[in-house]
């Protein structure tokens, strides 16, 4: 039996600067409440209740009225917890990042696709995901759809997925900044696989870094990384809160000081806005 993640916060700090209309969080889950929606076995860990009405309190305080519902490890390939959050939010503000695997039914895409649904998430970094194996099969079905293939990976599996994601009939979106952490510099081999996969314009990163810091609170160590991304692929970053922050141990994160943290990545407000506002509308589909 796996231990019980802490709760998010319950009370966040505001953002220093004005957010824009339509921003977007990029990275979220709502989970809970059991038994109604059953965590998978095994996992690798347990969280609490993570409700719409608990994620709708934390953007109200950020400012931020777009979002996107990622399928959490814990739920494995049943979206239906996904899938019930964007019915309760909304086409109109919220998208979906589903987890399936090479044998789903065009029915079931289908279906998960008119709901909101804009990609399938693949993560090796906790129990629960879709085999890895399952990567190229998942591409070919979906890609029909105009979805992307988000991933979640170790580090050092980069230099040996390049050549199959290179291939990928679909986009590709880097969970957690690609899990690149701080220590890697120069032409260490993974951040040199993700820098050629960004290079050819049909890849993502998320902007969503204190799962990668070293050093810990405040994450300061992830600036360089994050700058490294928006220096080299800007109009095609997104932000990500990674609401509630599941199984994480010792300090928990504060959203608006997670928000904050963009501030100091980015050049100016043209690229703060490209970031929250412009590269999430056309990635996900947000109109207007």
């Amino acid at each position: 039996m796996t231990a019980l993640c802490q709760s998010p916060r319950k009370v966040i700090t505001a953002p220093g600067f004005g957010v824009p209309k339509g921003a977007c969080d990029c990275h979220a889950h709502i989970i809970g409440p059991v038994p109604r929606f059953a965590f998978v076995e095994p996992r690798s860990f347990t969280p609490p209740d993570a409700l719409v009405p608990d994620y709708l309190a934390v953007l109200s305080t950020l400012g931020i009225e777009r979002m996107v519902i990622v399928q959490p490890s814990v739920y494995g390939t049943d979206n239906s917890r996904t899938l019930a959050a964007l019915i309760e939010l909304g086409l109109h503000r919220a998208r979906g990042i589903a987890m399936v695997e090479e044998s789903v039914g065009m029915s079931e895409l289908r279906e998960l696709d008119a709901a909101g649904f804009k990609g399938a998430r693949f993560i090796t970094m906790a129990k629960g995901g879709a085999p890895i194996e399952h990567l190229e099969g998942v591409a070919k079905k979906i890609a029909p759809l105009g979805w992307h293939i988000e991933m979640f990976v170790p580090t050092n599996a980069w230099p040996e997925l390049y050549q199959k994601v290179y291939d990928l009939p679909t986009p590709v979106v880097l969970d957690h900044m690609g899990h690149i952490t701080p220590d890697r510099k120069g032409d260490d081999p993974a951040l040199a696989a993700v820098m050629k996969l960004l290079e050819t314009g049909r890849c993502w990163v998320k902007l969503c870094g204190y799962r990668v810091s070293l050093a810990g609170h405040p994450y300061a160590d992830v600036a360089p990384v994050a700058r490294r991304f928006v220096e080299h692929a800007l109009e095609r970053c997104v932000w990500g809160s990674d609401w509630p922050h599941t199984n994480v141990e010792g300090h928990m994160p504060d959203d608006g000081e997670l928000l904050n943290l963009l501030s100091d990545w980015v050049p100016n407000r043209t690229a703060f806005r490209r970031i929250l506002v412009e590269n999430p509308a056309e990635l996900y589909g947000f109109g207007g």
